[in-house]
């Protein structure tokens, strides 16, 4: 079994110091085998802000992290910086390399980089960085879970977040789909779902979106508290291929607790065109 904890849009600068506790004793809890920081780590891209997010990485222990850019980690308002050298303090804190790979017996977590210096709050992604994803997804063995990484979703349930897409998804959906991605995780809305690409799009396989709420912010969407994903699975086939998305939120016991559950089937082409598998966290 694997376990793979998802934070998104921490916005370090508008962090709350108790939700960050809850969410150290979650992640001391439950002992993941990665975690993944889809983006949007700070809130205006300023040292100290990096600064807060590497202690909050550091205080995960010993645990692996993939972390990738969101559009809030490049400078607004210091336009010599955002030109000339927009990834400088991301770089100073958790190193040189925008699109991390993370590989292990069950996992294979593609990082990109789907901010750009021209945009102020869309996402784009490049026909070179769906291509160089794709060949890597291609590599990957049977029994690993196959996951790529982008800050911007590449699927909606809100009319209003059509808008937030990111640019050139569908063309990415389709050939990570080809290439055999289980699923395509992000943030960036602030809202988490769980949707089937698969029926939208006519593909002939299942892949899956995954959407992380804020998980440390005041930033806050509607009534949507702070949350984080944690996503099993089990690379045994005897039971066909399998994953879990579980929904924690923070609540008024100042505590992440499981609120939602997804199944979802990796492997079969029915399940991929039904709708998925869900109930209330603690329910059989």
């Amino acid at each position: 079994m694997t376990l793979l904890l998802q934070i998104s849009d921490p916005h370090f600068g508008t962090e709350r110091p108790d939700v960050v506790e809850a969410l150290l004793q979650l992640a001391a809890r439950e002992q993941p085998d990665l975690a993944v920081l889809s983006g949007d780590i700070t809130q205006r891209a300023r040292r100290s802000q990096f600064a807060a997010a590497r202690a909050f990485v550091d205080r995960l222990a010993a645990m692996p992290t993939l972390v990738i850019p969101g559009n809030h980690d490049i400078p607004l308002f210091n336009l010599f910086a955002r030109v000339l050298h927009p990834y400088a303090n991301h770089r100073r804190v958790f190193g040189d390399d925008l699109e991390p790979v993370f590989e292990s017996r069950e996992l294979l977590v593609i990082g990109l980089n789907t901010t750009r210096r021209s945009r102020h709050t869309d996402g784009e992604v490049s026909a070179e960085q769906i291509e160089r994803a794709a060949r890597r997804l291609e590599r990957a063995t049977r029994l690993q879970l196959r996951i790529v990484v982008t800050h911007h979703p590449v699927a909606s349930v809100a009319a209003e977040d059509t808008r937030n897409l990111l640019h050139g998804h569908e063309p990415a959906i389709r050939r990570w789909a080809q290439a055999g991605a289980d699923l395509i995780i992000g943030g960036h809305i602030h809202l988490p779902y769980v949707l089937p690409l698969a029926s939208r799009m006519d593909i002939a396989r299942p892949v899956w979106a995954v959407q992380a709420g804020t998980a440390v912010s005041t930033r806050i969407r509607a009534q949507i508290s702070n949350s984080v994903n944690l996503i099993r699975y089990d690379a045994d086939e005897s039971n066909g291929r399998k994953a879990i998305v579980a929904r924690y939120d923070y609540d008024n016991s100042n505590a992440f607790v499981p609120v939602l559950e997804h199944e979802l089937d990796l492997a079969s082409t029915d399940e991929a065109r039904s709708p998925v598998s869900v109930r209330a966290a603690g329910s059989s």
